[in-house]
């Protein structure tokens, strides 16, 4: 009767062990051919972007759409904020990656506020002064005596008009200098309230779509500067730099995937999925992509040669030093102290 009753409870602790490691299988690792557990697990990161969900963010939305983010071990959520909130959160661990404006991550760096770029995804700046054709303006000298529009006398904008004139032998003495807000600047110019205005060289490409002739003059002729970069902070690079290698690497497989891919499903995908307020801006959407983001804002001679995301360092200090002498920042900063580069 004991051996029997031995027997009975031996059974029932095989049975129970067994039970209890098939349910740590099903809820942990899963076993290999070899009876190793190896883990599927995504790490959870996140990435605060500069404004609003637009169609051009299409890379970070692609990256995790076709599955790049998650190649390299990556669960990529995005959030929003102003440029220089990203750069303060960045540096708190709020969120481990930012996508701001390159001028409000030197301003901050300017401020200690220990952050680093990781990937220069935005080639040059998006500044431009736009006219219309019949103002009578081909070069910058041409300006003088003329209203332009800037939104405030802080915003890059503004410095990038400064640079201009400044190196072609003039200053904001010699134009008429107005402030009219983001939501009604481009009217200005259309309603000739204004001859010019510097702003987004998107609005170039809106502009002639809809029938009003203009031209532009690029600031970054005079003053080389950056959009959009990723930033991470010191302490997230020293602690995990392999997730900011996965990050870059699946940022550029989507940059590839867009330029040699179909531009007009990616957008539609955008605008759909993530931008929905830029619903029935799809032709117009691509013909930015197509005319400005691609060959100007994510390629250089620099990405060519070293890959997307690559960092000019004379580029970044020229514009880094343009906002020491123009007193945007109270402190020289060099720009390796900044930039990352050749992160393996």
């Amino acid at each position: 009767m004991r051996k029997a009753t031995f027997a009975f409870l031996s059974l029932m602790l095989v049975i129970v062990l067994s039970a209890c490691g098939a349910k740590a299988n099903n809820n942990g690792a899963a076993p290999d051919s070899e009876g190793q557990g190896q883990s599927n697990e995504l790490k959870k990161v996140t990435v605060q972007m500069d404004g609003a969900a637009v169609p051009y963010y299409a890379p970070m939305y692609v990256a995790k759409e076709q599955g790049f983010f998650k190649e390299e071990g990556l669960d990529v959520d995005f959030v929003y904020a102003d440029a220089a909130s990203i750069v303060k959160n960045v540096a708190a661990g709020n969120v481990q990656f930012g996508f701001p404006n390159a001028d409000s991550v030197i301003t901050a760096k300017a401020q200690d506020i220990p952050v680093k770029v990781v990937h220069t995804t935005y080639q040059h700046g998006l500044g431009a002064t736009i006219f219309k054709k019949d103002k009578g303006i081909s070069s910058p000298q041409d300006l003088k005596g003329k209203t332009i529009a800037v939104t405030s006398f802080g915003s890059p904008n503004y410095i990038q008009l400064q640079v201009m004139l400044e190196k072609n032998g003039m200053s904001t003495k010699d134009v008429n200098t107005k402030i009219v807000g983001t939501g009604a600047i481009v009217n200005a110019l259309v309603n000739d309230q204004v001859d010019a205005i510097t702003f987004s060289m998107l609005r170039t490409v809106e502009l002639r779509n809809s029938g009003v002739e203009v031209d532009e003059i690029r600031s970054d002729e005079f003053l080389p500067s950056f959009g959009n970069v990723v930033i991470t902070s010191d302490s997230f690079l020293e602690s995990d730099k392999d997730t900011v290698i996965g990050f870059n690497k699946a940022l550029n497989k989507s940059l590839d995937y867009i330029i040699n891919g179909d531009v007009n499903a990616v957008v539609d995908m955008a605008i759909k999925k993530y931008a929905p307020t830029a619903e029935g801006k799809q032709e117009i959407t691509a013909k930015i992509f197509n005319d400005v983001f691609i060959p100007y804002l994510w390629q250089s001679e620099l990405t060519e040669k070293e890959g997307f995301g690559a960092a000019d360092m004379d580029r970044w200090q020229s514009a880094i030093d343009t906002q020491r002498q123009f007193e945007i920042i109270s402190k020289d900063i060099k720009a390796d102290e900044l930039v990352v580069t050749n992160l393996k």
